[in-house]
């Protein structure tokens, strides 16, 4: 288990997905384009993961971009924290 948020960015990707489902919360999956993007809550941290079905891979995973035009997406389905809209 990683013990901080810095630790978890230190991991590589196969064992930040292992962290995230072992750890973190599932919060909301969208459509994006070619991709399923899941939404997890890591130590108060908000994560995209990437998922390309094409090519059955994860092919990255983020920190939340809170000013990216994919809040709109989220915010249809789920009620985030106040600070997310201001």
């Amino acid at each position: 288990m990683a013990n901080t948020f810095f630790d978890f960015l230190q991991l590589n990707i196969h064992e930040q997905v292992k962290e995230l489902y072992q750890n973190g919360k599932f919060i909301v999956g969208i459509r994006y384009y070619g991709y399923k993007v899941n939404l997890y809550l890591l130590q108060d941290y908000y994560l995209e993961v990437f998922y390309n079905h094409k090519l059955d891979k994860i092919e990255k995973i983020d920190l939340l971009d809170f000013s990216h035009s994919r809040m709109k997406f989220y915010a249809d389905q789920i009620s985030l924290p106040s600070f997310v809209n201001s």
